[in-house]
């Protein structure tokens, strides 16, 4: 890689200073920058921008693909946790992850998963301990404990749980949060034991109560969780102690932005001031993280993006050590070959495995809520029909399924109210944390149609109705595909537009039923072993009794 030069008014958000100059790069490194005041240039140079949370996994493409289609928006970075395909696969997933993400000029930093399984009250297809947590640290340079989910554990200071934390703590590594909703003493006590991030606060006053206590918050927006809206003035009264991430975002909407989106919203919609979003973006990620991402100062790598101006933010250039990896919103980055690996051991199954007999029908019902992971929950009845409980699309209490793909075993069933379909079923292989099969459906022929075409797929997302299953396979794990990612991106959309021709309003019906399963964010969820009280943090019955 050889010398070059770049132009430009360079942001620097160390001094927090805009200056015309120019950039010396070599062998991937800025060797100098050199002011010229007397120049006027029409761009911007800044360094890239950071996801400072995501799962790459539930972008339905491998690392490599992602990459190719981030940086087109300016993203240079990711701190990623590859706890879903290490909950289908072990050590071997997570492995996959780093050894594929190698193979592109793309800075992706991945966690140790701090909790595979998520839980104990589900089937997963792999266990991580804490001796492999260190395995992971040392053997492989992992730069961080992905985010502590069982924060019940925490609270109680489980051994187990303690055991990982305390393994980050003697290596000297942060340790990313996971703790919905909780405030108070509660809070502080996770706080207190060495929890340093939390990207799950959908309230102000929740994040305020977090930073009182020493911790950073990530604001998210994805797919599914939107609290960008909620918790933005954080911006203003706290940019030291905030970040930005997608947590989960979809291929076809990765296409259309990822993190600039977020830039832009706060520099232009919202009026902050320029210098503390881009430290929230860039900045503030490298500090925390201890990452070597360049921030355009004389020595760093040499990462950075060339925009049209501060308001815009059209990015014209993306460089990673050096590299043009993208210009003018085309990808420069080549795909890659990839492996497939994968954990898929059951048989078909068959219309009466989605039957609910029961002579009472007063039923525990999750309720949706579109654009957050947290559900609410009530009694409802549901439609009985020769001593079988059934959907109901008048008053939208659907049956939910989730299956094991590990091992054979009963269908778990519940009801959910809130996905509005008329007709047909949804399904899909991306059930967090686990990736069971996860389906909802207005009837059990349908329910059972597309099950199976994941079953024969060994993975990936399924629409069925009227005879009809239209699949997007996605061989890797059962939710990732190695394929163009925006081919897939354009197969996902098509499925998409098919789930909500089936009735539904959700703005991201796949990622919303994929986080049905999450047991681990309140109030009500379904695992493979049966209805989930989130909050009491222990199974409950579907049926109560009158």
């Amino acid at each position: 890689m050889g010398q070059f030069n770049l132009s430009g008014n360079i942001v620097d958000l160390v001094q927090r200073k805009i200056f015309p100059g120019t950039i010396t790069v070599n062998n991937g490194l800025i060797t100098s920058i050199t002011p010229t005041p007397n120049e006027t240039y029409p761009t911007f140079i800044l360094p890239g921008f950071i996801d400072a949370h995501v799962h790459v996994e539930s972008s339905m493409l491998i690392p490599s693909e992602f990459a190719r289609l981030a940086v087109c928006h300016g993203t240079v970075a990711t701190i990623s946790d590859p706890h879903e395909i290490g909950n289908v696969l072990g050590l071997e997933g997570v492995r996959f992850m780093l050894k594929n993400g190698s193979r592109v000029p793309f800075h992706f930093y991945f966690g140790a998963p701090s909790c595979v399984p998520a839980t104990s009250f589900e089937t997963s297809g792999a266990t991580l301990s804490a001796a492999d947590i260190r395995t992971l640290f040392v053997q492989d340079k992992l730069k961080y404990l992905s985010e502590m989910m069982n924060y019940p554990g925490v609270l109680s200071r489980h051994p187990l749980v303690m055991d990982k934390i305390r393994v980050a703590q003697e290596l000297g590594l942060p340790i990313d949060g996971h703790a919905p909703g909780l405030m108070g003493e509660e809070a502080a006590q996770y706080i207190a034991a060495g929890i340093s991030t939390d990207h799950e606060c959908f309230t102000l006053a929740e994040a305020l109560d977090k930073i009182k206590y020493g911790m950073k918050i990530i604001i998210r927006e994805g797919s599914a969780a939107k609290n960008y809206e909620a918790l933005h003035s954080l911006i203003h009264s706290h940019a030291d102690k905030v970040m930005f991430c997608s947590d989960d975002k979809h291929p076809h909407e990765l296409v259309e932005g990822h993190i600039n989106l977020l830039v832009k919203r706060s520099i232009v919609a919202h009026n902050y001031d320029s210098m503390d979003v881009l430290r929230c973006a860039c900045y503030n990620p490298v500090k925390h993280y201890n990452l070597d991402v360049g921030l355009l100062q004389k020595g760093d790598s040499a990462d950075f993006i060339v925009v049209d101006n501060l308001q815009n933010l059209a990015i014209e250039q993306t460089y990673i050590k050096g590299q043009l990896v993208a210009e003018h919103g085309k990808t420069l980055i080549a795909s890659v070959p990839s492996d497939v690996i994968n954990a898929f051991h059951i048989a078909p199954k068959k219309e009466a495995d989605f039957v609910i007999h029961s002579p009472d029908n007063q039923v525990q019902v999750i309720r949706v809520l579109d654009g957050q992971l947290v559900t609410e929950h009530f009694l409802g009845e549901a439609k009985k029909q020769d001593g079988t409980l059934i959907s109901d699309t008048a008053r939208d209490i659907l049956k939910l399924a989730v299956i094991n793909r590990y091992t054979a075993a009963p269908v778990a069933m519940a009801f959910i109210n809130g996905f509005g379909l008329k007709q047909g079923a949804l399904a899909s292989c991306i059930a967090h944390d686990s990736h069971n099969i996860i389906a909802v459906g207005v009837d059990d022929k349908d329910l059972c149609a597309a099950v199976n075409a994941l079953i024969e797929n060994k993975g990936g997302i399924a629409v069925a109705s009227q005879n009809k299953v239209e699949t997007l396979p996605l061989p890797i794990g059962g939710i990732m595909s190695h394929q163009d990612g925006y081919e897939i991106a354009k197969k996902y959309a098509r499925i998409d537009h098919q789930a909500k021709e089936l009735g539904t309003p959700l703005f991201a019906p796949f990622m919303t039923l994929s986080f049905m399963a999450l047991l681990v964010i309140p109030s009500l969820k379904l695992s493979d072993k049966g209805l989930f009280d989130g909050t009491a943090f222990r199974f409950t019955p579907l049926i109560i009794k009158k």
